[in-house]
């Protein structure tokens, strides 16, 4: 069983209109968003320097990113000297035949995994199940997805769509597919829900020879990898099973400890709210008797080389997962995460996925359009990347093309040719703003009849108005009122 996939969903407008209808998934996203950005509200407010720690941050990131090459070799030459083995992947396709491969070799059929944003990008959980693999989420959210045959649809929560009933059906109903049954009498209490996934995960973390991760951070200077969690089920992935894989975004490189310390205060109380993180895990390599006796660590691209020859877009790198985006964003809390069609929902989705596959698909042009543009997003980021500022060139992209360089070749994007009434209506515009006098006409009849004007606009306008106030328009044109009123004071 490997799941959904986010292959073939439908583009943002089309996905955002039909899970805005569903009132039960927006009862749960505005409870569980609003519960988790006030409490992080509260943490940061906690300390003086939080501006300052949240300056470094984007310091360390950009000059990491200005210098990828530098720190990436460093990476594996550390690595390798601490006994592991270090694969590069181009895309996600070899990333998974990397890992499938490197499984096949130790003779098993299941694997145990650590949340890892990476691997559901690159859909490992299916390539593996192809080859006749079990991939067993660990983390609890993940479980439940899992279970359920689901999507992810926020990045630290990812089963923040389900409520506590239907988490306590999903056990019930397909726990004993996955080799135990929940226990007799479940009810939807949370510490029934944990020990019923306990149960079911302890005799996984036990027998499991091989597992599967990500990882927060790699410092470059050690070869040390960081997986941070608040279960504890990662801990027992990263240190039970013979063998350990870890799929990691080169984005992900610190340059040393020092860097690394900034970012362990800054991920807890952006994501969960925390003074610190329950569970910090690091590993360096290989030691003997102490963990696992085999690791490899996969550095994937997936287009992220490519998001770096984009001066404006490859801040969206300095992105470390908080998901802090995601909890203040209206569009987000309305539409839900599958409504972007990846395994990165919310604003960080909205301007990462369409440099990392491109805008050429229907769904990754819409997806920089799935936005206000109110700033929230921008104003908690830890490590301040301008959200707003990536979205608007994203959609200048989709909406003029140009050349973008992918795989290492320049592509030509086709200029996105909008609907035929807005396209329209912009043609006006533009000959009306380049006739002055036609603007002054249009002004003022606009204003001469503003008591007929409708409230609410006709036909394919509707949709706009049911929503949203018709602007009033002014008893007379600025100009007009400029010149009167200039007139007036002279006399």
């Amino acid at each position: 069983m490997s799941g959904r996939t986010y292959l073939g969903l439908p583009a943002f407008p089309e996905a955002a209109a039909q899970s805005t209808r569903n009132a039960t998934l927006r009862g749960n996203l505005r409870r569980a968003t609003h519960t988790i950005r006030d409490k992080r509200a509260r943490a940061v407010a906690e300390l003086d320097d939080w501006q300052r720690l949240r300056a470094a941050g984007a310091a360390i990131k950009t000059r990491t990113l200005r210098h990828l090459d530098h720190y990436l070799g460093q990476a594996e030459a550390a690595v390798t000297a601490a006994g592991g083995q270090v694969h590069w992947a181009a895309d996600g396709a070899e990333a998974n035949r990397i890992v499938t491969e490197l499984v096949r070799a130790t003779g098993e059929t299941e694997v145990v995994k650590v949340k890892s944003m990476a691997t559901q990008e690159i859909g490992l959980n299916d390539a593996l199940a192809g080859a006749g693999i079990t991939a067993c989420e660990t983390d609890l959210a993940e479980l439940i997805v899992q279970l359920g045959d689901d999507l992810p649809s926020h990045i630290l929560v990812p089963a923040i769509h389900r409520n506590r009933s239907e988490i306590r059906d999903i056990f019930r109903e397909r726990m004993a597919d996955w080799g135990r049954p929940a226990p007799d009498g479940l009810t939807d209490r949370p510490a029934e829900l944990a020990e019923a996934a306990r149960l079911h995960l302890r005799e996984k973390f036990l027998r499991a020879k091989v597992a599967v991760s990500g990882a927060n951070f790699v410092v470059a200077e050690s070869g040390t990898l960081v997986v941070v969690e608040s279960e504890g089920n990662g801990r027992m992935c990263l240190t039970l099973p013979e063998t350990l894989i870890s799929v990691v975004g080169i984005e992900k490189v610190v340059p040393t400890w020092q860097d690394l310390e900034v970012f362990l205060q800054l991920l807890p109380r952006s994501s969960t709210a925390e003074r610190m993180n329950p569970y910090t895990s690091m590993w360096t390599g290989t030691t003997d008797g102490d963990g696992p006796r085999n690791f490899h660590l996969v550095l994937l691209d997936n287009g992220r080389t490519d998001t770096l020859a984009d001066t404006v877009g490859r801040q969206a790198l300095r992105c470390i997962r908080c998901s802090a985006c995601l909890n203040v964003c209206p569009v987000y809390e309305r539409a839900g995460g599958h409504a972007y069609g990846s395994a990165y929902p919310g604003p960080i989705g909205a301007i990462l996925m369409p440099q990392l596959r491109g805008t050429d698909s229907e769904l990754d042009a819409s997806l920089p359009f799935a936005s206000s543009l109110c700033g929230a997003c921008y104003e908690v980021c830890p490590v301040a990347i301008d959200i707003p500022e990536v979205l608007v060139h994203l959609r200048e992209r989709v909406v003029e093309g140009g050349e973008v360089v992918r795989g290492g070749t320049k592509v030509t994007i086709r200029p996105a040719k909008g609907h035929a009434a807005e396209r329209a209506a912009m043609r006006a515009a533009r000959w009306t703003l380049d006739h002055p006098g036609a603007l002054r006409t249009a002004q003022r009849l606009a204003s001469r009849t503003r008591r007929l004007h409708p409230r609410r606009l006709p036909g394919p306008g509707r949709a706009w108005s049911d929503t949203r106030a018709v602007p009033e328009v002014p008893a007379e044109p600025f100009r007009d009122w400029w010149r009167r009123t200039r007139e007036e004071s002279t006399k």
